[in-house]
């Protein structure tokens, strides 16, 4: 048999087409879209659907004919995206504006409205959200719709993610009760559980702003987890991807919670999909608490009958990319070597919030610190600071997901940054004092071709597909004699980054010369 995996990235929309008797992957393709930004607005992140969609009949028809079959082989489509990228449509689920992209951040008035209310008035689904409500998800960017576009206001009949949008186009859905809502996006982005009933209170919502009023009668429809069947291809699409209609399509989900599938994700791993931005992803039990700071704690977001974990990082790749091209140089040029420093061997301890703080803090107001810089100091030196400040980055969060109660496993580097850089992967499983398991070849488009293999009956659990389907992983150990270096280093770093970031107390006149201690040590090494 053979399914269709599609993950829709920030750039551009890739195809996998994979075998399920002997996991092979047959062909893939890529096409890309406009991404809108704005001189006028830095905030503005856009996307128009009939670009989503144009791109992927392209990349559809590329993998079908590079695999050399008949698209009519096909036996299932199943769709991750970005998120939370929101669309607002009207009464006939055609859009009336681009797409709220996850990047877009012109909510952030909207999503500090939402957050104070709701820590004032005490507010259950906050919780659950970490206890900050962010500018990047669904409420804050319809509001702001709303608030911008009055002309608009009286043809705006829902929102949809575009998980959700892609499926119910794809499947010709027209009835406003009959979307598919995908539990992954709605708990995430949308507050949605069910100890509150669903959505958050509408008079809570009409509290924020009138406009928000019957807010929650318009996000009607099937909230579902990613073993329901969203519907089934139209003609109409089957033939512009040229494919068999009638094949299932699942009710999607987030990239990154589908490619943490995809990487052989288990529940009690931890997996990083790192790209320009990092997200973190976890499964908890059934029955895992809120925990503060956390992106959402969400059952059945990842997997039926598992709580799914989520966190970040708002900046990884773009920051080394970053550093490199203020170097006139490249990233991996400017790793060589750093394996062979000790920790925190530069002196250099850099905070990446170049793009603000993401998880635990939540704080998209910060700007990245470097400290500790002398005379000598190189791109290179600052490149394995960046690295060291990431895993222990990934390090807080992991204790914050493990202070709700979770035992965790493994550690596993997903997404495209780490099967190119060895020297990460390294620091990772020094500073994180476990194995770092990493696919050995990409994920992407892995996990969604796992739940259009289920979907079709390929399998008979999620489970069992990854057994077939996921890529075996390289393990990285962590190197003898590490560990107490990274635990002082680690030690440094969170009281800086909790000073900074929250206020707490923290002894200044120690940080700098407790990092010359260290840059001495790397010298001697060198």
């Amino acid at each position: 048999m053979i399914v269709a995996g599609v993950d829709f990235g920030t750039l551009s929309v890739r195809v996998t087409l994979m075998e399920t008797e002997t996991g092979a992957t047959l062909a893939g393709a890529t096409s890309g879209y406009a991404l809108k930004r704005s001189a006028a607005d830095p905030l503005l992140g856009a996307q128009a659907h009939a670009d989503h969609m144009t791109a992927l009949a392209a990349a559809m028809r590329e993998a079908v004919a590079k695999a050399g079959i008949d698209g009519d082989r096909v036996a299932a489509l199943a769709c991750d995206t970005t998120g939370s990228s929101v669309v607002m449509v009207d009464e006939d689920l055609q859009p009336l504006a681009d797409y709220y992209l996850w990047c877009d951040h012109r909510a952030h008035h909207e999503a500090a409205q939402i957050t104070a209310l709701g820590r004032a008035e005490g507010l259950a689904a906050l919780d659950w959200c970490g206890g900050t409500y962010s500018h990047e998800w669904g409420y804050a960017k319809v509001l702001h719709f709303l608030r911008h576009n009055p002309g608009l206001r009286n043809r705006f009949a829902t929102a949809l993610e575009h998980c959700d949008m892609v499926a119910a186009t794809l499947c010709g859905i027209r009835d406003l009760a009959e979307l598919p809502r995908s539990i992954c996006a709605a708990g995430h982005k949308w507050m949605y559980g069910a100890p509150w009933g669903g959505l958050p209170p509408q008079d809570f919502l009409s509290r924020v702003d009138p406009l928000f009023d019957g807010i929650n009668d318009r996000l009607a429809g099937r909230f579902v987890t990613s073993d329901a069947i969203a519907g089934h291809l139209s003609p109409e699409w089957a033939e512009k991807l040229g494919l068999r209609p009638g094949i299932p399509i699942p009710v999607g989900a987030f990239d990154a919670h589908w490619d943490a599938i995809g990487a052989g994700a288990r529940p009690g791993d931890i997996v990083n999909v790192v790209g320009t931005s990092t997200c973190i992803i976890a499964m908890g039990p059934q029955g895992f608490p809120p925990v503060p700071g956390l992106c959402g704690v969400v059952p059945g977001s990842v997997l039926p009958g598992w709580t799914g974990i989520e966190a970040g990082q708002s900046a990884t790749g773009d920051v080394f990319e970053a550093i490199a091209r203020r170097a006139g140089s490249d990233v991996a040029t400017l790793c060589e070597g750093l394996d062979r420093l000790p920790p925190g061997g530069s002196g250099l301890m850099r905070l990446n919030w170049d793009n603000g703080d993401r998880t635990v803090l939540v704080r998209s107001d910060l700007g990245a610190v470097t400290l500790g810089w002398d005379l000598n100091h190189t791109a290179g030196d600052e490149m394995h600071a960046a690295i060291e400040g990431m895993a222990m980055h990934v390090r807080i969060i992991t204790e914050r997901i493990e202070s709700g109660g979770m035992d965790t496993a493994r550690i596993v580097n997903a997404g495209g940054i780490p099967q190119k850089n060895d020297v990460l992967n390294q620091i990772y499983a020094d500073v994180l004092e476990r194995e770092v398991h990493v696919p050995a070849s990409s994920p992407v488009g892995t996990g969604s071709c796992i739940f259009a293999a289920v979907a079709a009956g390929a399998f008979d659990t999620f489970e069992a597909a990854q057994q077939v389907l996921c890529p075996p992983s390289r393990v990285f150990t962590p190197r003898e004699g590490t560990r107490a270096g990274y635990d002082r280093l680690f030690d440094l770093f969170r009281e800086v980054y909790f000073g900074f970031g929250e206020g707490r107390a923290v002894d200044l006149a120690s940080v700098l010369p407790r990092l010359r201690a260290f840059r001495l040590e790397g010298a001697a090494s060198r």
